[in-house]
């Protein structure tokens, strides 16, 4: 799997709309990377539908995730997705006709209605925080934005999973880290407006597994989110999608040729189940840890989540472990 980002910056506040402050980006999750753009078994599940992930209705009909994955702000879909076709011809490939694109609501920082990565995409560690598609997303009323977290299965630590997620979503009262009631304990702002919180969750494994297993696997991420405290409201899109780079026993999912397809047996699915839902929250935890600070334009900034505040408070309620010396 590849992942690239491209991250626009430009301007501080106030607003002023067609001339910025730009805080957006575009995340592209590329999943055999830029070379092998041939399908791969996907699943798609909606938590909360008030948001936006083009293409899934063909991902729900036929099994198949087609091309790569972006994220990007709501009012920049359209253009996301236009130009996810364009690079796809320049590559050769005429057949992704129905991209998948993902969106959060940046508009508190960013200049959302001025309209001022693929080929950036490489495999390796991932960027995290204010980054690609997460540049201007908060998070339970801090900065937050791109999370990476994995797991390797325990059965037999041949598979992992692998969730990649853009964070947009709670309010700060409601924050949890590890049972712990951050949110809480550091008292701020209540900054978020409802209309505006959403998280993305791609989850990726090169386990075999077929499309329904997939969408169960893509189920659990809810799991995840609620363990960091949030409690899905009406305004709130969580949107999930869950693929497998495994060979799929046929060269092309879309030429009519018969082929064998493997996958993990339903009965030995529990230890992925758990896996996703330990990364998923891991990664909204990670993205809020590499954030930075982010100036608002609506009279309202959005700080980072502090460190040294986290620690105190993991040591206080019998959380936390200093860090092996290497």
């Amino acid at each position: 799997m590849e992942v690239g980002h491209t991250t626009l910056k430009v301007g501080k506040p106030p607003l002023k709309v067609g001339v910025g402050p730009i805080c957006t980006g575009v995340t592209a999750v590329l999943p055999r990377g830029k070379k092998n753009l041939n399908p791969v078994c996907a699943g798609w599940f909606t938590l909360n539908g008030n948001g936006e992930m083009t293409g899934t209705t063909w991902v729900e009909e036929s099994g198949f995730l087609e091309g790569p994955v972006l994220m990007t702000n709501t009012l920049s879909v359209g253009t996301v997705r236009n130009a996810i076709v364009k690079w796809a011809i320049k590559q050769g490939n005429e057949s992704i006709n129905l991209p998948v694109v993902a969106e959060v609501w940046d508009g508190a920082v960013n200049d959302i209605r001025g309209f001022v990565a693929l080929d950036g995409a490489r495999a390796g560690k991932v960027d995290e925080g204010n980054v690609g598609g997460g540049t201007g997303a908060t998070c339970y009323d801090f900065s937050g934005g791109i999370g990476t977290a994995s797991r390797k299965i325990k059965k037999d630590g041949r598979y992992t999973i692998g969730v990649l997620l853009q964070a947009n979503q709670g309010d700060r009262k409601d924050l949890l880290v590890a049972g712990v009631p951050v949110g809480k304990e550091v008292p701020g702002p209540a900054a978020r407006v409802k209309s505006r919180s959403s998280i993305i969750v791609v989850i990726a494994t090169d386990a075999p597994f077929l499309p329904h297993q997939l969408k169960r696997l893509a189920r659990r991420a809810s799991l995840g989110i609620a363990r960091t405290g949030t409690f899905t409201d009406n305004f709130s899109g969580e949107i999930f999608l869950a693929f497998s780079t495994a060979k799929i026993g046929i060269s092309d999912a879309r030429k009519s040729k018969l082929g064998q397809l493997e996958a993990v047996p339903n009965d030995d699915m529990d230890d992925f189940f758990a896996g996703t839902v330990e990364a998923t929250e891991e990664a909204i935890i990670n993205a809020l840890v590499a954030a930075k600070f982010i100036p608002g334009i609506e009279g309202l900034d959005y700080p980072a989540l502090p460190h040294d505040r986290l620690q105190d408070l993991l040591k206080k309620y019998n959380r936390y472990s200093a860090p092996k010396k290497k």
